[in-house]
């Protein structure tokens, strides 16, 4: 099942980079809060596992020399670490240290589809979607 749940303003999640108000995605039971204006999305402590169909904790890698700016958390507003995600440390996502969620910037979560193969059918809803919301951009 996919959908789209509309909050009240006093629910609605800004975007930690554009400040934006974000929309939900719900997946089979897991909420996916997508920014529609910078293309990022926010997954919510243990949403990558389930994703990923992946009982134990991501490969996430502490970047301590990354000079990129850190962003704040959404659901406590300190300020986030970033890590490397997958098999090469390829992809640089933002961490909350008090285990909130992870910011995936956009462009990011198409990389970690294309890298991490999996035989997830919420997992394929995402490429879908995120398929199809790049190949509009590039028309």
């Amino acid at each position: 099942m996919r959908r789209i749940v509309n909050y009240s303003n006093n629910n609605i999640m800004n975007c930690p980079k554009c400040n934006k108000p974000m929309v939900v995605l719900e997946l089979d039971n897991i909420e996916i809060d997508h920014c529609l204006a910078c293309k990022g999305v926010w997954l919510d402590s243990g949403e990558l596992e389930l994703l990923l169909s992946d009982v134990n904790s991501p490969n996430l890698i502490p970047d301590i020399k990354c000079t990129e700016k850190k962003i704040k958390c959404p659901k406590c507003g300190n300020r986030m670490a970033k890590v490397r995600f997958g098999k090469l440390d390829c992809v640089l996502i933002d961490s909350c240290a008090d285990n909130h969620g992870l910011w995936v910037d956009g462009g990011e979560l198409e990389t970690l589809l294309k890298l991490e193969k999996h035989d997830n059918r919420i997992f394929e809803l995402l490429r879908g979607i995120f398929s199809k919301e790049l190949n509009k951009e590039g028309e």
